[in-house]
């Protein structure tokens, strides 16, 4: 027997497995993830478990009875959600629309739109504070109307023009992408057979644009739980979570209650991304 059949030979008696192939692919990512979430997030659970320097109780027994943590939870909760639902709206509308009409600017328009995108947290806070901040527009057009200065900038209605401001390029871009694929037969169909506009968007359009809505939604959502860099320059006492974290863990070195605060945190968003994943399986199923 020549070499060669007997190394055909071999390869016929052992098995291929071409799930380990596939495994030592994936190690790179695996060890990634392991070091750089899985051991800091661990450590990060430890720490929450110690105890807090002022009440003596570990650091999340400290954050369930403390009001003022549970306000501050309470606050970015419905913070993220508003800016989230009113995103998707803005959105969905923008991107319906440049999706289906061609002008000459369109492209312009689009970039324009979009050009926030480059903007970090620190730099789209700093524009708020130019629009509503004390020596903003908004206070020199009131100053000059009622003799009065509006300023909006160092409240939750500030921080909501932020977190607005820095989600509405992410949306539109993926919303504008998701609405080009749209079929517009069912749409001329539903036409045809005398349906009004509501219920064509209410009964085409939105559940074609269901996964893109749910998917960019849940990325709003964790975006806005976690953004610290609008929120810092906008002013360091609002009662939301990423500025609690900080004031806790620079100003008083308490170091158990900003990690019990921090898995909290990142729960909340986990929690929204795993939804929006479950309701886009489910919604795979059913069609």
């Amino acid at each position: 027997m020549s070499m060669a059949d007997t190394l055909a030979a071999s390869r016929r008696q052992i098995p291929t497995q071409p799930g380990s192939r596939w495994l030592w692919l994936t190690l790179p990512a695996l060890l990634f993830f392991c070091a750089f979430w899985l051991l800091p997030f661990a450590r990060l659970l430890q720490i929450g478990m110690q105890d807090d320097r002022s009440t003596q109780h570990s650091g999340y027994w400290t954050v369930i009875t403390q009001p003022h943590y549970l306000l501050s939870l309470l606050n970015t909760v419905l913070l993220s959600l508003a800016v989230t639902l009113v995103t998707l709206l803005i959105a969905a509308i923008v991107g319906c629309f440049l999706a289906r009409q061609r002008f000459t600017g369109r492209g312009t328009l689009l970039a324009l739109l979009t050009f926030p995108l480059a903007f970090p947290g620190v730099v789209v806070g700093f524009l708020v504070v130019m629009l509503a901040g004390r020596q903003g527009l908004l206070a020199q057009i009131s100053m000059s109307l009622v003799h009065e200065r509006w300023t909006l900038a160092y409240s939750l209605a500030g921080l909501f023009i932020g977190y607005l401001y820095f989600s509405l390029p992410r949306a539109i871009v993926t919303l504008v992408a998701a609405s080009e694929k749209l079929e517009r037969s069912l749409e001329e169909a539903a036409r045809s057979l005398g349906a009004s506009q509501w219920r064509i968007t209410w009964d085409v359009i939105v559940p074609g644009l269901q996964p893109a809505l749910l998917s960019t939604g849940a990325l709003c959502f964790a975006t806005s739980m976690g953004a610290f860099g609008t929120a810092f320059t906008l002013g360091t006492d609002l009662a939301v979570l990423p500025l609690t974290i900080y004031g806790e863990f620079t100003n008083y070195a308490n170091f158990a209650t900003a990690a019990a605060l921090s898995v909290l945190m990142g729960g909340c968003a986990w929690l929204a991304l795993m939804l929006a994943r479950r309701m886009a399986q489910a919604k795979e199923v059913q069609s």
